[in-house]
């Protein structure tokens, strides 16, 4: 095995195009050393991301905000424009693993990952985020829902690196909030989760919605039916239980030790509910 520490985004990307056998980028490693360990992968060549200039940094923009591939989600907590403009991703991103793999863990390793039950993913989803992409082919913009195709399974091709994720720029009277199941009260995986995004008018109707679903489906799934139950209407009672309904029938999870098909599709409901309001009250709505 070999352990590289490039200094260039261009230098990464030509070490993994060029490997010879099976490779791995170390952002944060909370996943990658974890599954190296269990035996579940066993690269030829990893590549440490962590001291490409420019990896570490979140930017504030024009356009919104951009979070490098190595900065950790501790570090997301401490920015306060961030967590302000996007308060449910950053509460997504902070239930990742315990303090101490928050110093590491970082949202572009958890969307690489591709874990359906990746905490911060759902979020990222309903804000609208982007995954900057960089390869052999030079750089692309995908939306984050189109990274993970499948359990452990990404679109990236060969030499291809998540270099930033992209939040866009909030829009005013707009909120947003991810809540999650878990049989514990901290440091599990989602057994369910919701994300959802809002954008109200002046008074109070909804014109804009994101609802996505984690632990629901092989991939999170962006329920357009669900914001399709929203838009055009105030958050009354009618409107949740839609929503509820909807984001249930959308779901096609597995039975599992730590949940049934059934109770999965029930929660998926209750969470999509709950999350909505919560962003309904941090658009500003009454």
């Amino acid at each position: 095995m070999r352990y590289i520490r490039p200094l260039s985004i261009e230098d990464a990307v030509g070490q993994l195009a060029g490997a010879a056998g099976p490779a791995a980028i170390l952002a944060g490693g909370s996943d990658l050393l974890v599954r190296m360990k269990g035996g579940f992968v066993e690269p030829d060549l990893i590549v440490d991301i962590k001291l490409i200039d420019g990896l570490s940094e979140i930017r504030e923009t024009a356009e919104g905000f951009s979070v490098g591939a190595t900065v950790p989600c501790a570090a997301l907590r401490e920015n306060a424009p961030l967590k302000k403009a996007w308060p449910g991703v950053v509460e997504a991103a902070s239930l990742i693993g315990s303090k101490q793999v928050q110093g590491r863990c970082t949202m572009a390793g958890n969307l690489c990952n591709a874990s359906p039950a990746a905490d911060s993913v759902p979020a990222l989803v309903a804000a609208g985020a982007q995954a900057l992409i960089v390869g052999p082919g030079g750089k692309r913009t995908i939306p984050v829902e189109a990274v993970p195709t499948g359990p452990g399974k990404t679109s990236l091709a060969r030499g291809e690196i998540v270099e930033a994720i992209l939040l866009p720029k909030r829009a005013a009277r707009s909120g947003d909030a991810y809540l999650r199941f878990i049989p514990r009260t901290e440091m599990d995986i989602a057994v369910v989760s919701a994300g959802v995004n809002l954008t109200l008018d002046e008074q109070g109707v909804v014109t804009a919605a994101r609802v996505a679903l984690g632990a629901a489906a092989p991939t999170v799934l962006l329920v357009e039916e669900a914001a399709e139950a929203l838009i055009g209407r105030k958050l009354d009672e009618a409107a949740l239980e839609r929503l509820a309904t909807v984001c249930a029938g959308a779901c096609r999870p597995i039975d599992d030790k730590r949940g049934t098909i059934e109770f999965r599709r029930k929660v998926a409901g209750v969470l999509a509910r709950r999350a909505a309001i919560t962003a309904y009250e941090r658009a500003g709505g009454k």
